[in-house]
């Protein structure tokens, strides 16, 4: 069903909620929560974030997708009941990056082309909400450490994505509703935060101006970030996304939701971020996958909203699929303190008054499936790593975790001299990352820690990549004012560029010796970083420990050096009188940080910063970019191609066929992220993807990145399992993406194994742990895999976006049963699987709960069986999957209209 504002306002309004509401000397057409109270249904007891929900269902009530049953089933929503609902959640907007933007754009161009060759009007394919892409994915740190770095990262990231720019420059001319913002501006999530949000849309049709709140999906797993603000919404994939785009609403189940009741307040020395991580470990343990939490209780009013947008950042690495705050005064001052208008404010003010949707502390009817408790002083200065966001380590104990690290590595221990690099030594400190650049009080803390290090005649390790970051040009701006800037400068924390660089594996080149350096001692060399993941290979490919840190700790750790050292009680270095300096003495108090951001962080900042922020600079608008509904694809671009999906299209699907007698690609174990198997970072001259591009006359300086070229399939799908600390234990003790091809054993990269058994027409599956797919809400990950002809994913269980992006590519996502995996049904991969009865299967009307057996032969001909939970969780999901995907769902439905 195709939704348009017109079709959103013509609500079949079974409930009487339409009504209207007067803001200044205007008058809105609002959809009314209030009169389900008058239906005696429990309007009280929801939470914050299934009103944003109910509101949606009443405004997009059409009969057919969305039903009074749907309303009313909200309504009365059981908190402690397991999900088994289905709604239709249509988003207000929705929001990409330059990364996951770029394949989007290239998908709907692809779509276009094919409805022109089926006879249809290409312009059908033209996103009905408003879509903005900030391009902030793209910048490196290859220069650091100079006042030059950002002029000259600007000039290189500019001349190796000129094919990328010109065709998003054309989407931006082609397709309705698609803004772009250009380069240099700012991260994707700070600037929604900023300036893209809205709270409450206010938009116009036929001369009807209506109200509603600000619901947004995006294709980066930190879209929950602007959750903080009070706007629901969460990351999905890009094809997901493209769905929703061209009017799809996004299937989903009534979800549980947990209460996060935060009391106290901040102790000093403890940041947002040490907060975050200690949230981000409790609900790992808890186990909120798949749930929203919402945050709650007196310690909210203590919180400012930076704060809030911090922890909400983090969401997916919790687990949820979105960490909400409700609206209240701290959301209102914040809109003014960014730069909105009194207007919007005060529509948002009233909008959600009316509503009873502003936060007053007085809830005493609100349920919830379950409730965690934080005392926010009881948080302490802390660090997560070495690989996993959720593994919290308090300051006092990083030494501590750093040596058991190293043991699993099995390293001898050694402290290196002073001046040389050894196993533990810090080769990048990086700010960076939304998590944290979007905060003032721990970037404010950075550079006042930076200051006072200065005066003690400080200054950064030599062996250190240093760089800073900032998710706008706002942070800029008032570590400026603050005269804190130059302190970070003094010790080498130099503009680098404005994007997400390390915490998306774009740090750069280490410089060559320290890469010799570690390659030739095999090193445990280690990054601190203000980001918001850690897992391996994404930084780095040669850094395999990583800490996430708050700012002012980034800072303190390229001062030592070290991270095998501890900061609580050895001193971080020593100051001009020969006087041992320890962190504390530096540290910046909370009254200091206070009247910094009092003196600096004024509204005036953000104005300037955004008032011509979608017209870019000379750069941006200079380059050139084609004109016409459909693009005109370059053969031989190396960034952008015509991608394969619709190849052999037809109005009709086939039917779903059985995989038969299929082989396993790679045997993985848990927490196998989207980097693991789509890597963003570098691309390595002799893998597949580095042999393609030097075939295609590429050099190796001009590779640029996996997520750069993302627009291109041919490099993506050699890349799908190419991260170098890829284990697959179909060939043990090998570590990238290697595999065997069966049944002859020969080793290969699985790249090279799919295609030969593409050409042998053998299908694949992938058998793997826990956890599959977490991480970002990579496409790729999925597009990937299926490309290279893998037609299940057997796992103990799935991370949300990834399982989504899997069905969205005709990919059969498939758990073993509770208590059951590979190797306990000792499985060695080694064995022919078949899945059959799936068209039977999927056309029962009853689709809950569903199983499928699994069959398998061994090499000694012995058989066997086991059954499967098959994930298709919605009605929806099953149509997504007869189809073949999401995007031949969409094109066969607007064929039909």
């Amino acid at each position: 069903m195709l939704y348009t504002l017109a079709s959103m306002l013509k609500s079949k309004d079974s409930f009487g909620a339409r009504s209207t509401i007067k803001v200044g000397q205007r008058s809105f057409e609002i959809f009314r929560l209030s009169a389900l109270e008058n239906k005696s249904l429990r309007l009280s007891a929801l939470p914050f974030s299934l009103k944003i929900l109910l509101e949606n269902l009443l405004r997009n009530e059409n009969g057919v997708s969305i039903t009074a049953d749907d309303v009313e089933a909200l309504c009365r929503w059981d908190p402690t009941a397991t999900p088994s609902k289905e709604i239709a959640f249509v988003p207000a907007r929705v929001l990409l990056q330059d990364f996951t933007g770029v394949p989007v754009v290239v998908d709907l161009a692809a779509m276009r082309d094919a409805i022109q060759r089926m006879g249809g009007d290409p312009g059908k394919i033209n996103p009905l909400q408003p879509v903005e892409l900030v391009i902030d994915h793209s910048v490196q740190v290859d220069m650091f450490g100079s006042a030059g770095a950002l002029a000259q990262n600007s000039k290189i990231e500019f001349d190796r994505n000129q094919e990328r720019y010109g065709f998003l420059r054309w989407g931006q001319k082609a397709f309705q509703n698609f803004r772009v913002v250009p380069p240099s501006t700012g991260i994707v999530h700070q600037v929604n935060l900023e300036y893209l949000a809205r709270v409450v849309m206010a938009a116009e049709d036929g001369g009807r101006a209506s109200l509603y709140p600000d619901t947004v999906v995006g294709t980066d797993s930190h879209t929950t970030m602007i959750n903080g603000l009070g706007v629901l919404g969460w990351g999905v994939g890009g094809i997901e996304a493209e769905a929703a785009m061209l009017g799809q609403p996004v299937s989903m189940l009534i979800p549980q939701v947990v209460e996060f009741r935060l009391t106290g307040r901040l102790p000093e020395g403890a940041t947002a971020t040490d907060a975050v991580l200690r949230v981000t470990e409790m609900l790992r343990k808890k186990n909120v996958v798949g749930k929203f939490v919402e945050f709650c209780g007196p310690g909210l009013a203590e919180l400012p909203l930076a704060d809030r947008a911090t922890i909400a950042n983090m969401a997916p690495e919790y687990g949820a699929t979105c960490g909400i705050f409700p609206v209240d005064r701290n959301t209102l001052e914040y809109l003014r303190l960014t730069g909105r208008s009194n207007e919007d404010v005060g529509r948002v003010e009233a909008y959600m008054k009316e509503q009873q949707l502003f936060e007053t502390g007085n809830h005493p009817d609100v349920r919830f499936s379950d409730t965690v408790e934080l005392d926010l002083g009881t948080v302490e200065a802390s660090l997560a790593g070495p690989k996993r966001p959720q593994d919290r380590v308090t300051l006092k104990n990083v030494k501590k975790s750093f040596l058991s690290a190293l043991a699993e590595f099995d390293k001898l221990k050694t402290v290196p001299e002073d001046g040389e690099v050894g196993n533990g030594s810090v080769v990048i400190a990086a700010i960076t990352s939304c998590t944290n650049t979007s905060n003032p009080s721990v970037m404010m803390g950075a550079g006042i820690l930076a200051r006072k290090a200065v005066e003690r005649g400080l200054r950064s390790k030599p062996w250190v990549k240093t760089s800073l970051a900032p998710g706008s040009k706002t942070v800029t701006d008032y570590l400026k004012d603050a005269e804190l800037l130059k302190p970070l400068e003094t010790l080498n924390f130099h503009v680098v560029g404005y994007g997400c660089t390390t915490c998306i594996g774009n740090s750069g080149p280490l410089p060559p010796e320290i890469s010799k350096t570690i390659e030739r001692s095999n090193l445990l060399a280690v990054s601190v970083l203000s980001g918001n993941r850690n897992f391996e290979g994404r930084v780095h490919p040669e850094v395999r420990a990583n800490y996430l840190a708050s700012p002012p700790l980034v800072v303190a750790y390229a001062l030592v050096g070290r991270i095998d050292v501890d900061l609580t009680k050895e001193p971080i270095g020593t100051d001009t009188k020969g006087k041992p300096v320890y962190l504390r003495e530096i540290w910046p108090t909370q009254k200091e940080v206070q009247e910094a951001i009092g003196r600096s962080v004024r509204s005036e900042m953000f104005r300037k910063s955004y008032e011509s922020v979608f017209e870019g600079d000379k750069n941006w608008q200079s380059i050139p970019a084609p004109a016409g509904d459909t693009f005109q694809w370059d053969k031989i671009s190396t960034y952008v191609k015509h991608p394969p999906y619709f190849e052999g299209f037809s109005r009709t699907p086939k039917a779903v066929e059985d995989i038969v007698e299929a082989r396993v690609l790679a045997l993985l174990g848990d927490s196998v992220t989207t980097d693991h198997i789509s890597p963003a970072g570098s691309i390595q001259p002799n893998s597949p993807a580095g042999l393609y591009l030097r075939t295609q006359g590429v050099d190796v300086k001009d590779f640029n990145s996996y997520g750069s070229r993302r627009g291109n399939h041919e490099v993506m799908m050699r890349g799908t399992f190419a991260n170098v600390r890829l284990r697959n234990r179909l060939v043990p003790g090998v570590e990238g993406g290697m595999t065997f091809h069966l049944p002859d054993k020969t080793q290969m990269s699985i790249y090279d194994a799919a295609m030969k058994y593409q050409a042998e027409n053998v299908p694949l599956i992938i058998l793997a742990g826990k956890e599959y797919g977490s991480g970002s809400s990579r496409d790729w990950a999925a597009k990937g895999v299926a490309l290279l002809g893998v037609k299940a994913v057997i796992a103990e269980s799935f991370e949300r976006i990834h399982r989504s992006n899997l069905i969205g590519m005709g990919v059969l996502p498939l758990e073993f049963k509770p208590g059951e995996s590979f190797s306990k049904l000792e499985l060695t991969g080694l064995e022919r699987f078949t899945v059959a009865e799936l068209k039977e299967l999927l056309d029962q009307k009853h689709r809950s709960d569903l199983e499928l057996a699994v069959h398998y032969k061994k090499e000694n001909g012995q058989e066997g069986v086991f059954n499967t939970r098959v994930r298709l969780d919605t009605p929806q999901e099953v149509a997504y999957y007869q189809h073949g995907g999401i995007l031949p769902f969409v094109l066969r439905q607007l064929l039909r209209d």
